[in-house]
């Protein structure tokens, strides 16, 4: 991601094609090079409320293209810190979505991910609903075990409703059956929730670590961070609804009393000081719900952030 301010184009973010963070397109799978591999996945129709995620994908490449910096790194004077420096970042495009086959969509979600894994890159989704972690976790079978941080305004633990197993509601409870996924912390729940009180019991029954937004209010992000399994491998699921929707308004099932922007980022950074991160993806953007852009705008900062201090932590502990 080298360039110099002086030669070449000046390539201003409103400039060129919305690839996430202006990276490279690698559309072969079969031949990816990175140390990032950001997938898009453009499917929502496991929602359950109002639909929009699918140009999610779509909104928060656009608004990545802000923080495509055109020079090596971003430097962070409060950290001191040069991220992103030398970090290759490739955008595989898209996963193919056959409109009314959730199955099909899902395996082509898996696949992209597993192409990514293949590949030796830390796979980065987008979403589309929160269904598409399914099969982005199931892309990890046969892989060493870890355990998911699930950064959410809902519990996402239903069973099976009415015969839907792979819906936005059911991914955390899909994930806690895995062999290789060996627990969940589960961040930010709160107030009405889609998931029952059973719900509830089962995830506490199968090890979920459960807090909502005031609980970590009352831990900080230190102590909060500290109630993961020690060491263990992380695979982080984000869900844009797990923000207040005054600063994301764009979402499919905004829940008030949600997190502000350094709360997550906080939680985040202390999170991968500790823990190696085998994968990201972030979801329910529904960009039609927020005009402004801001909503798009978060996701893309988080997940620079994000990517930044996940390579700097890995430089830190080489």
């Amino acid at each position: 991601m080298s360039h110099s301010y002086t030669t070449g184009r000046l390539n201003l973010p409103f400039t060129g094609i919305c690839t996430f963070a202006k990276a490279p397109h690698q559309p072969d799978w079969s031949v990816l090079e990175a140390d990032a591999a950001i997938l898009g996945a453009p499917f929502d129709a496991g929602t359950q409320w109002r639909a929009g995620a699918r140009f999610g994908p779509r909104g928060v490449r656009e608004a990545s293209t802000l923080f495509s910096f055109g020079h090596a790194g971003a430097y962070d004077h409060e950290d001191d810190a040069i991220y992103l420096e030398g970090v290759r970042l490739v955008d595989m495009g898209d996963a193919d979505i056959v409109h009314t086959d959730t199955i099909q969509s899902h395996a082509n979600i898996r696949a992209g991910v597993e192409a990514a894994l293949a590949a030796g890159a830390l796979p980065v989704t987008i979403g589309g609903d929160h269904s598409i972690n399914i099969p982005c976790i199931e892309a990890y079978e046969g892989r060493a075990p870890f355990h998911i941080l699930q950064i959410d305004a809902h519990l996402d633990f239903v069973d099976e409703r009415h015969g839907v197993t792979r819906g936005h509601g059911n991914p955390m409870r899909r994930a806690a059956e895995k062999p290789w996924v060996t627990g969940l912390t589960q961040v930010g729940i709160r107030n009405v929730s889609s998931t029952a009180r059973e719900g509830y019991e089962d995830a506490r029954a199968r090890g979920s670590d459960i807090l909502s937004v005031r609980q970590m209010r009352k831990l900080g992000a230190e102590a909060t961070a500290a109630r993961l399994p020690a060491g263990a491998p992380v695979y982080i699921t984000i869900d844009i609804d797990a923000f207040c929707p005054s600063i994301a308004p764009g979402t499919g099932t905004p829940s008030h009393g949600g997190f502000l922007y350094y709360e997550v980022l906080e939680l985040l950074q202390q999170v991968v000081r500790d823990h190696p991160v085998v994968g990201i993806d972030l979801v329910e953007v529904a960009p039609d719900y927020d005009p402004s852009g801001s909503t798009s705008i978060l996701a893309a900062q988080l997940l620079m952030n994000l990517l930044g201090f996940i390579f700097h932590a890995r430089g830190a502990h080489s």
